[in-house]
């Protein structure tokens, strides 16, 4: 990719190679069906759904409590790596925990599931915080992109082979589609451990040297204040925190961003973590959905460095606001479908513009905030978007079970598009055409 040549940034973006294995086949793929058709098979449908929602949220709402402590704990003491590497280490246990549930155990599964969301997306709040370290102000959206490129293809190549595992369980020595899923759950955790260790090795924090307040690199990722008190740098880190509320008017364009952020991206995580069981509800078949999900995958890996690049030749606002009226259209098509067929359509479609979304939303922050406060102020990002991600399951499951429509649950999901489409209006980019035209509204 053009631009993107450091060492470093590769072994950035690596790690969205190793943890989009999770997303792709345990939260977007296996575990929504295997839940429904194995361990909740004397659940009801819908009562399926809303316990997955449920579970969804409730780890969203541990993350949304967690985040910014965790962000600005990372920042006082440089540790934004290890934290990292504890909580993917959390996440792979949880996932190979997965292979162990015996069948109807549904409470158990969805606690795994629960641990495992929690390692995901705890462990990208330090990731994405490393995104300023790694590139420069002007490399960002490539180096975004080429991260979540990376992982459209890594958790897509593994997705196939888990696909070909379950299709052809004799060809891997396994008994049935069922003990394949479970070993898919084996493989992701081994896969997340492995391509997480490029990271670990080639990426260095930067550190504020505590005499002169400059900026620093520690090769081994360590600041010289690590030998404090672990309760010291706690209560630095609920310090800065409330520094943070209380001059967050002084960051105006992020404190937009957020709200935004809070409200557009839970619709996305809504779609990706329950288009499968919306799918199983309106009675496609499953194989069908699996389909649909590795269409996303290889569709998503040339069309987010595409995105990449239009954020540098148009500004990543207007690259944001092709993306979301895209799924504004997409999800109000959902409600009328009924075939596989327009399944892969709004695969298709969704496939170019899910990575450009989340890609440009990471990269337009990171040139919104204060470099030495990144992994505070991506502990509020993650923050904002899980707490939206504790409403949209909820509300997709509470909606599909009070009415008996999962199409009416699915159809609530454009509010959250909608309404941070508003507010990403009063977003000004830095650097952006101020110029205002269909693609670029007044306020950029």
């Amino acid at each position: 990719m053009p631009g993107v040549n450091s060492k470093s940034q590769y072994a950035w973006a690596t790690y969205d190679w190793a943890n989009s294995a999770f997303a792709s086949t345990v939260m977007a793929g296996f575990f929504p069906i295997f839940f429904k058709q194995y361990w909740s098979t004397d659940v009801a449908a819908t009562t399926s759904t809303f316990y997955l929602g449920l579970g969804n949220s409730l780890a969203s709402l541990l993350i949304v409590i967690a985040a910014p402590v965790l962000g600005a704990l990372a920042d006082s003491g440089n540790l934004k790596k290890r934290m990292l590497a504890a909580f993917a280490c959390a996440g792979a246990i949880a996932t190979i925990g997965l292979f162990f549930v015996a069948q109807g155990m549904w409470p158990i599964a969805l606690m795994l599931y629960v641990i495992g969301i929690i390692g995901f997306s705890g462990a990208n709040v330090f990731y994405d915080a490393l995104l300023v370290v790694v590139s420069e102000h002007d490399e960002r959206h490539r180096v975004s992109a080429l991260g979540y490129a990376l992982g459209y293809l890594g958790g897509g190549l593994l997705f196939a082979l888990n696909v070909l595992m379950t299709l052809k369980p004799h060809w891997f020595g396994l008994a049935d589609a069922a003990q394949a899923v479970r070993w898919s759950f084996v493989s992701v955790a081994i896969w997340w451990a492995i391509f997480t260790i490029p990271l670990l090795f080639f990426v260095s924090e930067r550190r504020r040297d505590d005499s002169d307040g400059q900026s620093v690199i520690s090769p081994a990722g360590v600041a010289e204040n690590d030998q404090k008190k672990f309760s010291e740098r706690f209560r630095q880190a609920f310090a800065d925190i409330r520094d943070t509320f209380r001059n967050i008017r002084l960051h105006r364009n992020a404190a937009i961003f957020l709200l935004a952020y809070w409200l557009y991206i839970d619709g996305v995580a809504t779609i990706i973590r329950m288009s499968v069981d919306y799918g199983l509800s309106i009675g496609l078949p499953a194989n069908s959905l699996i389909i649909a999900l590795l269409l996303v995958q290889f569709i998503g890996f040339p069309a987010t460095l595409l995105f990449g690049r239009i954020a540098e030749r148009m500004s990543a606002k207007r690259g944001l606001w092709i993306g979301l009226w895209v799924y504004v259209a997409a999800t109000a098509y959902a409600y009328f479908m009924d075939s596989s067929v327009e399944f892969y359509m709004l695969a298709c479609v969704l496939g170019l513009v899910q990575g450009g979304v989340q890609s440009l939303s990471r990269s337009l922050f990171s040139q919104l905030i204060p470099q030495e406060k990144s992994g505070e102020f991506f502990g509020f990002l993650n923050m904002m978007g899980k707490a939206a991600a504790v409403i949209g399951p909820v509300l997709v499951g509470i909606t599909a079970a009070m009415t008996g429509s999962p199409r009416l649950g699915i159809i609530s999901v454009l509010l959250l598009f909608l309404s941070g489409m508003f507010l990403l209006l009063f977003v000004r980019e830095p650097g952006a055409d101020n110029k205002a035209s269909p693609l670029n509204p007044p306020g950029n």
